[in-house]
Formats: structure tokens, sequence, C-alpha cells
């Protein structure tokens, strides 16, 4: 596909085809960076994306260490 850059203000901008960004899978939040001759635009990624996958690898109860006394449990704490 073949396009202009159309004015935006003092930048410059492309519009994307509703069908062509379907295609992509590019929603409202996308990451760009840019290489010699190409800008690259691809689907932004949640921060903790894959966090519940590779917590359930380990099942419920294996992600936290057992719990240790501290100095405050030793000498200051009364029940």
């Amino acid at each position: 596909m073949k396009t202009r850059l159309v004015r935006i203000g003092n930048s410059r901008g492309v519009r994307l085809a509703k069908p062509l960004l379907e295609q992509a899978g590019l929603e409202d939040e996308v990451e760009i960076r840019v290489q010699p001759g190409a800008v690259i635009i691809t689907a932004a990624e949640s921060p903790r994306a894959g966090w519940a996958e590779a917590a359930a690898k380990y099942g419920p109860g294996r992600l936290l260490d057992a719990p240790s006394a501290t100095r405050f449990d030793d000498e200051e704490w009364a029940w």
C-alpha cells in the first residue's frame, strides 16, 4: 500500500485504514521505533504481560518464601 504523509500542525502523519489496523492487531496505544529508512509501529505490550502465566507454573503457595522471624519479632513484638 502506498500513501502520502499529511500535515498535522507542525508534524506529519500517516492515516492508516481501519482494516489495516485490525489486521495488524493495533489498538489505541502503540510503540514506535526507527531503523534506517523505516518507522516501525508495533502493538504496545502491557508492562506485566505474561506475569499471570509465569506465576501459574509455580502453583498456589509456592511464590512466597516461608516466613522468617526478624529482630522486631524477637525483641519488640508482644502478643
